[in-house]
């Protein structure tokens, strides 16, 4: 399957998605902000991006941004609680193929990861 990046800061959500998406067969790599998800996208290859976009240290469209300099193969998929950081989010969607409305079900999270591999694919 996908090796996939998560960057999320409150803990529980990140591990409650990490873990639906290795059911998947999924290889997940978790990292609790932007700034840590960036060092690991210089150094590995992702196939996917799932990040949050409030975050400290650096935040999901600052990470979006230079991920997509670094990569801009790779899908992007941002995920937000907060309907001003889905309006901050709407110059990036040349880049990010879809921003996920917090609070979401597994069901949800997992079909737009698989819509967001499936982008890459085409």
């Amino acid at each position: 399957m996908a090796k996939i990046l998560i960057a999320e800061d409150e803990d529980t959500l990140r591990r409650f998605v990490a873990r639906a998406l290795v059911m998947d067969g999924h290889d997940i790599v978790e990292c609790a902000d932007g700034a840590e998800a960036l060092e690991r996208l210089e150094t590995e290859a992702f196939d996917l991006l799932l990040s949050d976009i409030r975050m400290p240290v650096m935040d999901g469209i600052a990470l979006a941004t230079q991920t997509a300099t670094l990569t801009p193969a790779m899908p992007i998929l941002l995920m937000t609680g907060y309907a001003e950081q889905r309006e901050r989010a709407e110059p990036l969607m040349r880049i990010v193929v879809d921003v996920v409305e917090k609070p979401f079900s597994l069901p949800q999270i997992r079909q737009a990861v698989a819509d967001a591999l499936m982008a890459k694919a085409a």
